[in-house]
């Protein structure tokens, strides 16, 4: 018994310790993680009850719900897939993402792909404060009676933006071994409240509406499936290895891809699922502006505080899986700081983001939406020429990775490896030209393709994809480079 409770003790020691780390591959002998711990990182970050909406939105399509959990099933699951298949390169290499990817772009032609990632990343952490501000803000108004305007009480809407920014910290800044002990326990908290707010929800369902729906076409179908998949997986792809890369080298890459697949689809499943059966027996739901007041509208006082408390805790566990990853991006970008300084400067950004949208900004939250989300574009080129890249590659070299210079293994011609820069950047113009750009009623740039059926049902992120990988595939995918294997004996 005295064996077991040091070993809890040493345990906790561990988890509760700063990482010192940055972008540095983990050496082996550190490497001792199991799919179990990412099963749970996964699950967290998908547990936000505002998942809901994405279930109204495949209604919103002329779904039936049957249609919409198939869509919802495959969208999830295999978007998440996809991160775990990208997670074996965090294994492999023992490095975050965006710096295993200078491998794949050359010291120099990886920091686009870096800098589009980190714009993205603050974009949507900017969101979940300010969305997560809201929550709070609305809590306030039930318990305290105060208005639910953020511009009313700016005081209590700036704590409201703190409180939320000093638990992201608090969590990311003391990295990863911390992070992955606060997102398993924090799943069964928040968890748990998402099934007692969903139950009563379930019994609001208006059975009847949902059983005379009319199925929707097959390529209605196909679209959800995009919609979900790059609403949910696809943009965590370029974080997946963040997380893997202290995953011992014995772990096989089928476990990589179940615990993420399983991990984020189970609760994006259910979650979805109530989603679209609200919807279809309440089309308010698919038609609002904000469906997650629309919720909040259809509970009573006493279910609504539990609701609030967890979409708040909900967009906490995915904040502080956003901002780990931004931290270890913003070091690959070339900022020269410790990674916790890294988390923070993050953290003050997207704290002056969320004050402008709360305090100062008029009508500029949905446009910045919309701006963040074209950036999906250019992320989904870099998933499908990295995966290429993956299928040859299986080393890395340490020393390569961190070296910027002339010197480095990955330089390449000037920096840059062209083959996979130029399959990169073709396949963000590819895209483009089916992509609508900025809000649906007053869009910024709408593409010559935008009218066709990908583009008409948001799935230019396919056509990126699918040009970014086979053109790189083309071209050959990985090639050696002296001195540096694509792969050596374990």
């Amino acid at each position: 018994m005295a064996t077991d409770t040091s070993d809890t003790a040493v345990a906790l020691k561990s988890e509760s310790t700063l990482e010192n780390r940055g972008i540095e591959p983990v050496p082996v002998a550190e490497r001792d993680g199991r799919p179990g711990q990412l099963f749970w990182v996964w699950f967290a970050a998908n547990i936000s009850i505002l998942g809901l909406p994405l279930g109204a939105t495949l209604v919103a399509m002329g779904m039936t719900v049957w249609q919409a959990v198939i869509a919802a099933v495959v969208g999830a699951v295999g978007s998440f897939a996809i991160v775990g298949a990208i997670s074996i390169a965090g294994r492999r290499g023992g490095a975050p993402g965006l710096t295993l990817s200078r491998a794949t772009f050359g010291a120099r032609g990886n920091i686009g792909p870096t800098l589009v990632s980190l714009l993205s990343r603050l974009g949507w952490e900017t969101v979940n404060t300010t969305t997560a501000a809201f929550a709070l803000l609305s809590l306030a108004t039930i318990l305290f009676g105060t208005s639910p305007a953020a511009k009313d009480h700016p005081v209590l809407t700036v704590i409201a933006i703190a409180v939320f920014e000093l638990l992201t910290v608090l969590v990311a800044g003391l990295g990863h071994a911390f992070l992955v002990a606060v997102q398993r326990w924090a799943t069964w908290v928040f968890g748990a409240l998402n099934l007692v707010v969903g139950a009563f929800l379930v019994a609001t369902i208006d059975w009847s509406a949902v059983g005379a729906a009319s199925p929707a076409p097959v390529g209605v179908l196909i679209a959800g499936v995009g919609v979900i998949a790059a609403g949910t997986g696809i943009g965590w792809a370029n974080a997946s290895a963040d997380m893997s890369r202290y995953q011992a080298p014995t772990v096989r890459a089928g476990s990589l891809v179940l615990s993420a697949a399983a991990g984020a689809g189970i609760p994006l499943v259910l979650l979805i699922s109530l989603g679209s059966l609200l919807a279809a027996g309440d089309p308010t739901l698919a038609d609002a502006g904000d469906p997650v007041a629309v919720i909040r509208a259809m509970l009573p006082t006493w279910m609504a505080v539990p609701y609030l408390i967890a979409a708040f805790g909900g967009l906490l566990l995915s904040n502080h899986l956003s901002v780990y990853s931004a931290g270890l991006t913003t070091l690959t970008l070339g900022v020269k700081v410790r990674r916790v300084y890294a988390v923070v400067v993050d953290v003050t950004v997207t704290f002056a983001g969320a004050i402008y949208f709360l305090l100062i900004a008029d009508g500029f939250y949905g446009p910045f939406i919309a701006f963040i989300s074209a950036l999906a574009v250019p992320i989904t080129a870099w998933v499908g020429v990295f995966a290429v890249d993956m299928l040859r590659r299986h080393h890395y070299d340490p020393d390569a990775l961190l070296d910027t210079r002339r010197t480095s293994a990955y330089w390449y011609r000037g920096g840059v490896a062209w083959r996979a820069f130029g399959a990169w950047a073709l396949a963000i113009v590819v895209g483009y030209l089916f992509a609508t750009l900025g809000p649906a009623a007053d869009p910024w740039f709408t593409g010559p393709l935008a009218d066709t059926w990908f583009g008409e049902n948001g799935l230019a992120w396919v056509i990126t994809f699918v040009v970014g990988a086979g053109l790189y595939a083309a071209l050959g995918g990985a090639r050696p480079v002296p001195g540096v294997p694509l792969e050596v004996a374990e």
